[in-house]
């Protein structure tokens, strides 16, 4: 079986949402992309990442939480309720979709896709199996972070000092096993020669170890590292 490469719509209560799916052989999960404000499925950040993951054998989605009109709202861009309800709308639909159903499903959440990856894991009956923030506002997710039970790895750059101390508000009140990692001389983006490089491989680390049939409801607290 070959890689299947997709670009689909998944229609929300008459909605279409624009996604690219990315299926590689004998995947071990599936990787669900929540954008920050302002970005899409074109985000080459996002895009470099799910390329990695897709190396370790994970399927991923990266589609649009906002149609181009509703995009065209600044405040939409920043309306994590709205954003949340999106992403367990598609999360149901992934589900369903014969291909891919009984995969474990990762939140990747980039700023405010973040908090809005936490508050759908927090409110999902079947939960996801594990999420990772990069550059995230997770913070924005309190109090609903306390109900998250996936193991969640938050990715942070040490140039990023006040997502750092919001981060870390947030990981306090994790309950599941959870892990921070900063990333030296990283600022927001990442942008810096081979930052994301690692952003990649830490998530790539993450899901592999969590994705797996034998690791999912496998939980347990963890502790803040900077690296």
């Amino acid at each position: 079986m070959k890689t299947i490469k997709k670009d689909i719509q998944i229609d929300i209560e008459g909605i279409m949402l624009e996604g690219n799916l990315v299926i590689p052989d004998n995947p071990a999960g599936l990787v669900l992309f929540s954008h920050g404000s302002g970005s899409s499925r074109f985000s080459p950040r996002n895009n470099y990442v799910a390329e990695q993951l897709q190396q370790n054998h994970m399927a991923t989605l990266l589609f649009d939480l906002l149609t181009k009109y509703e995009d065209a709202v600044y405040e939409n861009r920043f309306d994590v309720d709205l954003l949340t309800d999106r992403l367990l709308a598609v999360t149901h639909w992934a589900r369903q979709q014969n291909n891919l159903k009984g995969l474990p499903i990762g939140y990747f959440g980039a700023s405010t896709g973040a908090a809005s990856a936490l508050k759908a894991a927090a409110k999902l009956k079947e939960p996801v199996s594990a999420i990772v923030s990069r550059g995230g506002r997770p913070d924005l997710a309190i109090p609903l972070v306390a109900k998250v039970k996936a193991p969640t790895l938050l990715i942070v750059g040490s140039k990023d000092t006040q997502v750092i101390t919001l981060n870390k508000q947030a990981y306090e009140q994790l309950a599941g096993e959870k892990e921070m990692k900063i990333i030296e001389g990283a600022s927001h983006l990442f942008e810096e020669p081979g930052k994301l490089e690692q952003v990649a491989k830490l998530a790539g680390l993450w899901f592999s170890q969590h994705l797996s049939p034998d690791m999912v409801g496998h939980n347990h607290t963890g502790t803040a590292s900077e690296h």
